[in-house]
């Protein structure tokens, strides 16, 4: 399959007062054409942020300090803001963790799903209207035609997650991202969220590039899976092949720490990897797992590992491979 988006070498700095803190390290993938890679790891991994910079909207004191983010085999890094003006909501959509915060609280759905049908399409304010009820009708939101006149505090969590995908899809991108879309969603909506942005990547052929903490999810709905651990790229993995057969010591904690659902009572004590992410500004030496890593050895506290292939067709940073 052709690569829609490829990441080389990506590097994000920000420069605080407190001195430079590598958010991104020199990070490194790619989503193929229609495919759905999932992109995991613990809080303050570099997830969002790596997600922000393929959109250019890192923000001061935040900087891209290297790489490419290479979409359609164009480099974005360098374009100016009015191209990525003509990339962001059309070639590229976000959907957002917090709908209720993406969204404007001021005008209605339909105009905001609107806005982008009239800024990259030239749509009228009729067809644009008409493009937006037919968004909600396909993302499941029942009877749009009044919905579409709604402000967002008058839907429900669920229905504005679905109003931010429709506003996604409503250019037909090339790529979605989607930064934990399920994000404080009962089971049965997160379900429903999840077969409609597969069911959108099979009709269409868009991209999605999912953000999430949740390994289920990416089960569920991925091909591929990239697993981020302190600004670095720690194993990149087919689905079936992490499940099966994970790699890193981080990797094999992450799905350790799944609960199992056949275990019950007291002794069924739930796993964890023990410690917490560092500091961006007091990051160890060596590998930055080695002081939570069961398996640590000398060379782990003195050298970064590259990442490497194996046999398996996975790519592993670990000085056990």
């Amino acid at each position: 399959m052709p690569k829609l988006l490829e990441l080389d070498n990506l590097k994000i700095q920000f420069h605080t007062s407190q001195g430079v803190a590598p958010a991104v390290d020199g990070v490194s993938y790619s989503v193929d054409t229609g495919s759905a890679v999932g992109l995991v790891g613990e809080s303050g991994c570099g997830k969002t942020v790596t997600s922000l910079a393929i959109l250019k909207l890192i923000q001061n004191p935040g900087r891209i300090a290297g790489g490419k983010i290479l979409f359609d085999g164009v480099d974005m890094v360098p374009l100016p803001e009015d191209e990525m003006r003509r990339i962001r909501g059309n070639k590229i959509s976000m959907i957002f963790q917090e709908p209720m915060t993406a969204l404007n609280p001021v005008f209605t759905i339909g105009s905001q799903i609107g806005e982008a049908v009239i800024l990259h399409r030239g749509a009228s304010r009729k067809q644009a209207r008409d493009r937006s009820i037919e968004m909600l009708q396909k993302v499941g939101i029942p009877s749009p035609e009044k919905r579409v006149d709604d402000y967002p505090h008058q839907l429900s969590g669920g229905m504005r997650q679905r109003a931010m995908i429709a506003m996604a899809l409503s250019c037909d991108p090339k790529l979605i991202i989607a930064d934990e879309p399920t994000t404080a969603l009962d089971v049965t909506i997160q379900a429903q969220i999840l077969d409609l942005m597969t069911q959108m990547k099979e009709t269409y052929g868009a991209s999605i590039l999912l953000i999430t903490h949740n390994l289920g999810v990416v089960a569920q709905t991925c091909q591929k899976v990239v697993v981020m651990y302190a600004g670095k790229v720690v194993e990149e993995a087919l689905v079936d092949t992490l499940f099966t057969n994970p790699a890193h010591p981080y990797t094999i904690g992450l799905m350790e720490s799944i609960p199992s659902p056949g275990a019950s009572g007291s002794k069924a004590r739930l796993k964890e990897i023990k410690g917490q992410v560092p500091s961006l500004y007091n990051l160890p030496q060596g590998c930055y797992f080695h002081p939570r890593c069961p398996r640590a050895m000398d060379i782990c506290r003195q050298s970064q590992p590259e990442l490497k292939a194996l046999p398996s067709g996975s790519r592993v940073s670990c000085w056990l491979y």
